[in-house]
């Protein structure tokens, strides 16, 4: 579709590039050598306050085009090293012993990264899924989306020297193929399956390989373990709630976004509007090297994504030949494993080949120190099956987001696309309708099949961590298809738990179970989460707050905002006031820490009473708080915390009431009191004095907690005592929104990327939302023609490639 474009500012900055031939991104092997992007493609790129992007183009292909642009202008760096890694060299230009940002695979080192990624592209794998026809593959505008964005990323390498100290002259900036982009994108999809498991799938060896192989066996306590490890240091969450028309001031729906993703590398988010006249208008934050919106609204919906509890992977049980473990029995007829043969360039050394044992179940995956603590034995081995490594749908259902007009359109976009790889959404739109929905790829895996298949590991993961663990011997044991499904071994959009036009639709990470507490989902299979099961602080907190905004009625977007940084801290609620009662109750105000020495922490006490019980800036007492908290966590387990326990007919208020007698309450109290001492703090000193980061030379303070104080204005700074408390941010709120609509055609909206839009110290944008996160303070987002015309701060830039 082709417009003209009109109303565009007179005495913009044009810039004009020319594309010559360039050099291939990636050496590939003979016949399989893509040449980067290119072509005569063009877009116009608008920028208005805090250098937010609008990208005004004619076509898909262009939009793209525009858009890579405008992401390499402020993030050239962090693309570039992304780029390398889905490449698979790594190795080649850091050294195999070096370690990647933990963006796009949980690899441990850059050659573990580099063995996985080489062989997906030696494999063909993304290629296959780029030639599926749509919806199980990619659409053409995807693809188009993929090609333009290639093409814009070059033409700024080309006509820009790059100023960011983290690439400045680095032999691996380079140009991009469309390939590459869609291998991020493939990235991304698995980092809950294969992605997250590539140690043991690059070190799984037979046990004739290894020095002792061959007599472990399965440890389902140190697997399950290991899942809930995985799942908690997964470095993303969210909290995100929508609003009905019931429940606001104009009758018109509410959505507040706050996803909780890594404030430096590859998985940070950008600002984006991007319009196509007649075909799409959107705006939100798009991940990095990603042409799509992922997060945003439009003039009639807006929606939001939380990291869902599904457990997006299953396992499978090998019964290996006797004579060979390299061979797996199916139905007493034996398969030999695929071979996977991967040579991985080393800097300052020769190459590096290793082979991986793929099976028709997935990879072979065993490793001493890998993510699932799983052995190789002579009888027994164990297949990965991550449904999303057939999943290149992400962008489509993103851009069916953008296009939607409702949240039935959302839901519409799931249902075709079905590209959602590990998060849940949660819709409003400008009619009042709402939507929670876990639509994801999850391995189509029924409490009836687990009944049936799994073997004693499973029987053991499956009930207390999600995880299925099948018996591979047995060819009725596969995954099976649903009728509405795209691909085969996944579950359809008919069995995904979903809930439409609730007063509130709310999500923090845990389960469907209480999106909306007075409208329990329930009837979904284990592998979705849990029923009845405990809820988090920050799930108890939030319910309890949007519930209430709820009960009230009336609501508006400053209602939002204040939910946003109202920075409750959940548990210091349910326990800082026993806590206070406690240290005043300790004899002569006496407490040993854990090295046995006695502490006075009778200053202690009144700084807890005091507290107003929140993470602001200026919030007294609660850095106190937190690391006391910090310490019960380590000390007391969970079942011995509270006095009063779980109970699911009152989920959202229990447990509660500290038990202040538990062994370790007064350890912990006093190693607070210790810790803060030794650094120079005072017990009551302002939070923001020692929570803050450091940008432009300033300390900035930054407001919001930790995770397990249950706070939605989430952060997880990096304690550093000896440089002042908490410093850096590695992650929490990212790209925040709060939109609603006032029937005039344009969004009411305020957003902030609390990280700000470049990585590049050089850049006027690395730092200046920061300041505004520091603050409190909201980007009021421009939309409209009107609005981006009318913005003080207007600049247009014209970007052709030929």
């Amino acid at each position: 579709m082709h417009h003209r474009f009109r109303g565009l500012a007179v005495g913009a900055v044009a810039l004009l590039t020319v594309s010559t031939a360039l050099p291939a991104a990636a050496a590939e092997p003979p016949g399989r050598q893509e040449h980067p992007a290119r072509g005569g493609l063009s877009a116009v790129v608008r920028y208005t306050e805090y250098g937010i992007p609008h990208i005004r183009a004619e076509s898909y292909a262009d939009l793209g085009f525009g858009t890579g642009w405008a992401q390499a202008a402020d993030q050239v760096c962090v693309l570039a090293d992304g780029f390398v890694t889905v490449r698979g060299e790594r190795s080649r230009f850091f050294g195999p012993a070096g370690r990647t940002d933990g963006s796009l695979s949980s690899a441990g080192d850059n050659l573990s990264s580099d063995l996985y990624f080489r062989g997906v592209r030696q494999a063909g794998t993304v290629e296959k899924l780029l030639a599926e026809p749509a919806p199980r593959g990619p659409s053409r505008q995807a693809k188009d989306l993929m090609r333009g964005y290639a093409a814009g990323y070059n033409t700024w390498l080309r006509q820009h020297r790059t100023t960011d100290p983290a690439c400045k002259g680095a032999p691996w900036v380079r140009p991009v193929t469309t390939l590459d982009v869609a291998a991020r994108f493939y990235a991304l999809s698995v980092i809950g399956g294969q992605g997250g498991a590539v140690d043991d799938i690059t070190a799984a060896q037979p046990p004739a390989a290894r020095p002792g192989g061959g007599g472990r066996a399965p440890d389902a306590r140190a697997l399950i373990r290991a899942v809930r490890e995985r799942a908690a240091d997964a470095d993303m969450g969210s909290n995100a709630v929508a609003f009905a028309g019931g429940t606001t001031a104009n009758g018109r729906g509410l959505l507040l976004g706050n996803p909780h993703y890594p404030w430096q590398g590859g998985r940070r988010f950008w600002q984006v509007q991007q319009t196509i006249p007649g075909e799409l208008d959107v705006a939100g934050a798009a991940l990095l090297g990603s042409p799509t919106v992922s997060i945003g609204y439009n003039s009639r919906v807006a929606w939001s994504h939380t990291v869902s509890t599904g457990v997006p992977y299953n396992l499978t049980q090998l019964t290996l030949d006797p004579a060979d473990p390299t061979v797996y029995l199916v139905d007493g007829r034996p398969e030999r494993m695929t071979r996977r043969t991967v040579t991985v360039a080393v800097k300052d050394g020769p190459p590096v080949t290793r082979t991986q044992w793929w099976t028709r179940y997935g990879p072979v995956v065993a490793a001493d120190d890998g993510s699932l603590p799983l052995p190789w034995t002579t009888t027994t081995a164990f297949a990965l099956n991550d449904p999303n490594a057939a999943n290149l749908r992400f962008a489509d259902t993103s851009l069916g987001f953008g296009k939607a007009r409702d949240t039935a359109g959302v839901l519409a976009s799931l249902g075709r696309h079905q590209g959602m790889p590990w998060v849940n959404t949660v819709a409003a739109d400008s009619s009042g309708h709402t939507l929670f929905t876990q639509s994801q790829v999850l391995p189509r895996i029924t409490d009836d099949l687990a009944a049936r298949c799994s073997t004693d590991l499973g029987r053991a993961t499956y009930p207390a961590a999600g995880l299925a663990v099948l018996d591979g011997s047995r060819g009725t044991c596969a995954l099976g298809r649903d009728a509405d499904a795209v691909q085969p071994g996944i579950f359809g959009p008919a069995r995904m738990p979903t809930l439409k036009d609730a007063p509130y639709a709310e999500n923090s990470n845990d389960s469907a179970w209480l999106a909306n507490a007075d409208r329990p989902l329930t009837g979904y299979e284990r592998i979705f989460g849990t029923i009845g099961t405990a809820r988090s602080p920050r799930t108890r907190g939030a319910i309890d707050a949007v519930a209430a905004m709820a009960e009230r009625g009336s609501l508006t977007v400053r209602d939002l905002q204040r939910q946003q940084f109202a920075n409750r801290v959940t548990v210091g609620e349910l326990a800082a006031e026993d806590a206070a009662r406690a240290c005043a109750a300790l004899p002569g105000g006496v407490a040993r820490n854990k090295d046995g020495a006695q502490v006075d922490v009778s200053a202690a006490c009144p700084v807890l009473a005091a507290w107003d019980r929140t993470a602001g800036t200026g919030s007294r007492g609660a850095l106190l708080f937190d690391r006391f908290w910090r310490r019960i966590g380590a000390l007391v387990p969970n079942a011995q915390r509270w006095k009063v326990p779980f109970s699911a007919a009152d989920p959202a208020h229990t447990p509660h009431t500290l038990n202040t007698e538990a062994p370790g309450f007064t350890t912990a109290l006093a190693d607070a009191v210790t810790e803060l001492r030794a650094a120079g703090i005072e017990l009551d000193s302002p939070l923001g004095k020692h929570q803050f980061v450091v940008r432009d030379g300033r300390r900035l303070p930054i407001p919001g907690g930790t995770e397990a104080l249950g706070v939605w204005n989430k952060v997880e700074p990096v304690w550093d005592p000896a440089h002042g408390g908490y410093t850096e941010v590695t992650m929490g709120s990212s790209h925040i929104q709060a939109v609603g609509w006032d029937g005039s055609g344009c969004p009411v909206a305020r957003t902030l990327l609390t990280y700000s839009q470049s990585s590049n110290p050089n850049s006027p944008h690395s730092s200046d939302q920061t300041r505004l996160f520091s603050r409190e303070r909201w980007v009021t987002p421009r939309f409209c023609e009107k609005d981006i015309l009318s913005s003080p701060a207007l600049k247009v830039v014209h970007v052709h490639g030929r």
